[in-house]
């Protein structure tokens, strides 16, 4: 169960970007006097003009698409790279059996064939995967992909001792008993000696699963299952220059300053019906400085931020007084919270936890995340809008009615729970997150005047999995209440929900289960919904999972995060993608 650890390590490292974009205090110089594309080549489409929708339609091919960022990847190895925006990128030189559909808002979240010929043939049992490839799907170097390519790199995802850092989804579903050793260590002569998955010839690759998982195919769309040649694969160092089957090959790539790609001359469009690859070329530029690179932005040196965590505060001033029609304002499908551990007392009792969301000030806790724009809408619940089975108007605790909280039922709840006079309890908040601390001290202001005396403990962020990951230690510190930010590893109640409410995820070490959720009713729902191959009847299951830990008052959900992002007039094809947490969709992306 190391995947919601693994989970954490990306959610983490998100967060750091987020925060890194939000800190910046240093004001944007610039020229001014420019139109609203802020690079002189003519209006931009108007605020959200990208958001579920498409901005500047084009086809037009040629030019250089200019990326920038604050934050490299974790790893540009499909197998190793777990940031959200490396699996947007990514796109550019990989491909998978299947993959997202490029299309804007919730219809991203479609999957649609990629290098196979359809999205599978299933077996009556649910338990074996068929695919078919393509004709002219080929490397770099003009030689084809094979099934066995795929299942290569697949096989890759087992060798944690050299490859690891990334999802382990594959892994768990097709060799839960962990039997196989991974391909360094494969004793046969071809390395290929998986045995769930089957290379009967080039063409065809068979899935076979010990029992069935309704995400199968989310899994497979990941770029985790994206093929790797034996013969190019360097192994820890793949990641410094990993061999394309995609329509962009990278010509030079260094650590934190940059990475150029051009066209890849052994791409064929017709059997590619997923990118555009619509730019020449694709360059990747990295700083260190948030403010700088909001500046450069909006000055149109660049055309998008990759990272996509938001304009830093200053920059957010300039772009929304004088360039509104270049910002866009999506949802990102993280949800920012705060969490209550059950083995700590007196959180062990239902009533104090109500207390604790009826008395907390909400539209503050907004607030303190960075208002209805930067910070996101209040949330009501803990599923995400970009998940089907979610509700956003679910309101179990009527936070929307009472956006400053309800005094008068918080201090009803206490005498329910035994502590009419109040009580006291500490909440845990990583020390390198801002605003984690400012929801911490909104939470300590507004519980104070109910009686609830909260202390602040600011632990190492870079310690989290040892600190709040581990129960026991939750226990010994008293931590109450833990503030945490989550988001989806793939669009379904099982990317989103289980690592946080499935008492079978609970570890002893990187758990993200902070709540002690133990809820056998809970783990049915879960079951039955991984059976589930249609995604509409496995939502409502993930709907009365959600509405059970809404009743059961083990989280206070603070925002549906937005962020305020940037787009250069240049762009063409430009929308937000559900699929890749409200990003731009890049593989789509074009330039005038």
């Amino acid at each position: 169960m190391t995947a919601n650890s693994s989970s954490r390590r990306r959610l983490a490292a998100s967060a750091a970007l987020v925060v890194a974009a939000l800190v910046g205090t240093a004001a944007c110089g610039g020229g001014g006097g420019k139109d609203d594309g802020a690079d002189g080549s003519g209006k931009a489409p108007g605020f959200n003009a990208a958001v579920g929708k498409i901005a500047n339609a084009s086809d037009k091919k040629g030019g250089t698409i200019k990326f920038i960022g604050t934050q490299d990847a974790d790893s540009w190895d499909p197998q190793r790279g777990y940031y959200g925006f490396m699996w947007d990128f990514a796109r550019y030189y990989t491909r998978q059996l299947i993959t997202f559909k490029p299309a804007a808002g919730t219809e991203s979240t479609e999957l649609v064939a990629d290098m196979a010929t359809d999205t599978g043939k299933v077996s009556a049992d649910k338990k074996t995967y068929t695919f078919t490839l393509k004709d002219g799907v080929t490397w770099e170097d003009g030689k084809p992909v094979t099934s066995k390519d795929i299942k290569y790199g697949i096989e890759r995802i087992w060798a944690q001792d050299k490859i690891s850092g990334g999802p382990i989804y594959l892994q768990q579903v097709l060799d839960p008993k962990k039997e196989y050793k991974g391909p360094y260590k494969d004793k046969s002569a071809d390395k290929l000696g998986l045995k769930a998955i089957e290379t009967p010839d080039d063409k065809t690759i068979v899935f076979k699963l010990p029992k069935p998982n309704g995400d199968f195919l989310q899994m497979l769309a990941m770029p985790a299952a994206t093929p790797v040649r034996q013969d190019k694969d360097t192994v820890e160092k793949y990641g410094l220059k990993p061999f394309s089957n995609g329509p962009y090959k990278i010509d030079s790539y260094t650590p934190n300053k940059g990475m150029e790609l051009s066209r890849n001359p052994n791409w064929k469009k017709e059997s590619d019906t997923v990118r555009k690859a619509l730019p020449d070329k694709v360059s990747l530029k990295l700083i260190t400085n948030a403010d700088d690179m909001d500046n450069r932005l909006i000055e149109g040196d660049y055309d998008v931020d990759i990272n996509a965590t938001g304009i830093s505060p200053a920059g957010r001033t300039k772009a929304l007084r004088d360039h509104k029609a270049n910002v866009d304002n999506p949802q990102t499908g993280f949800i920012r919270y705060a969490v209550f551990p059950q083995t700590v007392k007196p959180m062990d009792n239902i009533h104090c936890r109500k207390a604790v969301i009826y008395g907390s000030d909400h539209k503050s806790l907004q607030t303190a995340r960075g208002g209805p724009m930067a910070g996101g809408d209040i949330a009501t619940n803990m599923l995400p809008p970009s998940i089907k089975g979610s509700d956003p108007k679910y309101d179990p605790y009527d936070v929307l009615k009472d956006t400053t909280g309800n005094a008068a039922k918080a201090k009803e709840e206490l005498k329910a729970c035994g502590k009419p006079k109040g009580f006291k309890t500490t909440i845990a908040v990583r020390n390198n997150k801002p605003q984690e601390i400012a929801t911490a001290e909104s939470m300590q202001a507004s519980l104070g005047k109910i009686g609830i005396e909260v202390q602040i403990d600011q632990y190492d962020g870079a310690q989290t999995s040892g600190i709040i990951g581990a129960p026991k230690n939750v226990e010994k510190k008293n931590y109450g209440i833990i503030i945490m930010g989550w988001g989806a590893d793939f669009p379904s109640g099982q990317g989103f929900s289980q690592p946080l409410v499935d008492s079978r995820f609970i570890l002893d070490s990187g758990n993200n289960n902070f709540s002690m959720m133990k809820d056998k009713s809970i783990d049915a729902l879960f079951d039955k919904a991984l059976l589930e191959t249609d995604p509409d009847k496995a939502a409502g299951f993930y709907r009365q999972i959600n509405e059970k830990v809404s009743e059961a008052a083990v989280y206070l959900p603070f925002t549906f995060e937005k962020n305020v992002i940037w787009r250069s007039s240049r762009l063409t094809n430009v929308y937000t993608a559900d699929s890749y947490n409200g990003r731009y969709d890049y593989a789509s992306l074009g330039v005038k």
